[in-house]
């Protein structure tokens, strides 16, 4: 499986983004997905996992009741809806996917063995 991650933009402190991450290849119905972001200078770090089908979230704390990573097996897409943006929020965001069991999510960036081109998302004070 292929992903392309999309939906970054400018957008001003307080404002909502949605990010797309794209599949194409095999379902992407058997892939556990997460969402990292990596800041000008700053490691690659985990945003938000979601399990196979959907039912089963894990965030990271920055990311609790602000962001929301859902996802549409059928049209082989997983979203990470941003809300509430700050300025610290800026930075390259990337989907990535590994094959995985019912029920199971990862929040180990060096468990992922695909990865997708990112997609910036800048939020301006």
């Amino acid at each position: 499986v292929q992903l392309q991650a999309s939906g970054g933009g400018l957008v001003q402190t307080g404002g909502s983004l949605r990010l797309s991450c794209a599949a194409s290849g095999r379902t992407i119905a058997e892939y556990v997905v997460g969402w990292f972001r990596q800041a000008p200078g700053k490691e690659r770090e985990f945003v938000a996992t979601i399990s196979r089908a959907g039912t089963v979230r894990d965030y990271a704390d920055f990311a609790k009741g602000r962001f929301t990573v859902s996802r549409d097996n059928a049209k082989r897409t997983v979203y990470l809806q941003l809300s509430r943006l700050k300025p610290e929020d800026t930075a390259v965001y990337y989907c990535a996917a590994r094959q995985g069991v019912t029920g199971q999510t990862i929040n180990s960036i060096n468990r992922y063995d695909i990865w997708g081109r990112g997609t910036q998302v800048t939020v301006s004070s």
